[in-house]
């Protein structure tokens, strides 16, 4: 994905979002990002919730093929992080993480966009996605954005639910 900009009409510079590949440099970054936003679910699944168990380096360095990171950049700041793995038909959107000033902001929708216009730059008709089911916010949310629910089941020791958009 190429580097891009987002912003309201007004918006200084500060105000702007960047958006860009991850570099190996940004694992540390991603992390912390990571982790703050998904503590909040720690109590309610038992355990660290998947995203927050990641191997960042070795995402960024390769070990994934196919896997793709991008940043979501305010200012000087990380305000957001799409995971997102290109599969022989559709593509895997594995973490959406966002700063939590930023919650409200439109900045998760936008990273979601971003994965749905990947897909169709690669040709591929839909994007895939799933999360705990015990992110209740989550199973509201992805309706919402065109995401149907197509499947329920324990996996890695997770209760994930399902959800697919054709793109």
């Amino acid at each position: 994905m190429s580097g891009t900009e987002a912003g309201g009409a007004g918006t200084g510079p500060r105000d702007v979002v960047r958006f860009s590949p991850a570099a190996a440099g940004d694992a540390g970054a991603i992390r912390a990002l990571v982790r703050a936003s998904f503590e909040q679910y720690v109590e309610r699944i038992g355990r660290e919730p998947a995203p927050m168990l990641l191997d960042w380096e070795a995402i960024l360095s390769g070990a994934s093929p196919g896997a793709e990171v991008t940043l979501a950049v305010r200012g000087d700041a990380l305000a957001g992080v799409l995971y997102l793995e290109a599969e022989a038909d559709h593509v895997l959107v594995d973490t959406v993480a966002v700063d939590g000033a930023e919650r409200g902001t439109g900045l998760g929708r936008r990273l979601l966009e971003l994965a749905e216009e990947r897909a169709r730059e690669l040709g591929l008709p839909e994007v895939r996605l799933y999360t705990n089911q015990a992110m209740t916010e989550n199973l509201a949310y992805y309706p919402r954005r065109g995401y149907v629910e197509t499947d329920r089941r324990g996996e890695g020791g997770f209760r994930r639910v399902f959800f697919a958009k054709r793109v």
